[in-house]
């Protein structure tokens, strides 16, 4: 995912998060009673507060916690990504969760006294948050890797000095794509919240659409190619799954080709007269032609020298066999 790609992913899912925090409560109001049990000492609630203070309150704790995170982010440079996402997506869904947990507790209670136990409810919910928490790291630290770790001028095959190896590697991402994928998260999860918060009942024809659409949004908005002595390697997604890979020796040559949407049949992974092309956004494309199958193209940076490293692999791995 590029710098932008990220920054804006991140703004969606901190605004997400703040809506639902402040807005579950209201949505609920005529449910609940006038103050809402918020604490509680093992499964009796002790503690309360008026339902504005208990709608406002963790949004405001959750805008702070957020804009903390952002900013020790950009002060500690591009490593900390990692860090980042693990903490701004664990520390949403605990929140997130602990909310709906809270609300369902109070749901139909005309005393907080009365309020049911969260001890269920924030247990799902801390498990839930582990897991985003190390999918958030698992992205971060993918996206952190370097690139371009190939300098010498490009060409059609690349010239590599004896007892030398060679790696290439470019990225790209489509921000519109992402930006779908994230509304159409934002409503899995307000569907997912409101069910825990026993506003409606479990939808799943509303939330499984969405939460798929989402998940395949996120997978295919960004690709990451890399060459190799070991041959070409073409990785989707924030955490490079799922994966195409052809060995050198399948390889009969790479080449730069200028490609467009409207040529190959839209955005995202598509199939047709000129094989199968990743198509992320319009320009240059590494263009593959293995021995057995359709010809493959990925839209990426610096294509040229990544098709020169792969003609100089391939042709090395045909002379040595």
């Amino acid at each position: 995912m590029t710098k932008n790609g990220a920054r804006w992913g991140t703004a969606i899912w901190a605004a997400g998060v703040l809506v639902v925090l402040a807005a579950l409560p209201f949505a609920a109001s005529g449910r609940l009673p006038d103050r809402l049990a918020t604490h509680w000492d093992g499964r009796a609630p002790d503690g309360s507060m008026p339902l504005w203070a208990a709608a406002l309150l963790p949004a405001l704790a959750w805008a702070v916690l957020a804009l903390s995170i952002a900013l020790a982010g950009r002060r500690g440079g591009s490593p900390s990504g990692a860090w980042v996402g693990a903490s701004l997506l664990s520390g949403g869904v605990f929140l997130a969760g602990a909310q709906a947990s809270i609300v369902r507790a109070n749901l139909d209670r005309t005393d907080w006294k009365d309020a049911e136990s969260v001890g269920a409810g924030v247990v799902v919910t801390a498990v839930v948050a582990v897991a985003a928490g190390v999918f958030g790291r698992l992205a971060g630290r993918r996206a952190a890797l370097p690139t371009a770790a190939v300098r010498p001028a490009a060409g059609d095959v690349m010239e590599i000095p004896a007892g030398e190896r060679r790696v290439w590697l470019s990225r790209t991402s489509n921000p519109w794509l992402h930006l779908i994928g994230a509304l159409a998260g934002l409503v899995a999860v307000a569907g997912t919240m409101a069910a825990a918060g026993g506003l409606i009942g479990v939808e799943w024809a509303l939330i499984t659409p969405f939460a798929v659409a989402s998940l395949v949004m996120f997978a295919f908005a960004s690709v990451q190619a890399r060459v190799t002595e070991a041959g070409l390697e073409v990785a989707f997604g924030p955490l490079g799954w799922p994966a195409r890979r052809w060995a050198a020796g399948e390889i009969v040559s790479a080449r730069v080709e200028n490609r467009r949407p409207a040529q190959v049949g839209g955005w995202g992974y598509r199939l047709g007269g000129l094989g199968t092309t990743v198509m992320l956004r319009s320009g240059e494309c590494l263009v593959i032609h293995p021995r057995k199958g359709p010809e493959f193209a990925v839209s990426v940076d610096d294509a040229e020298r990544g098709a020169a490293l792969l003609n100089a692999i391939a042709a090395k791995r045909r002379t040595s066999a």
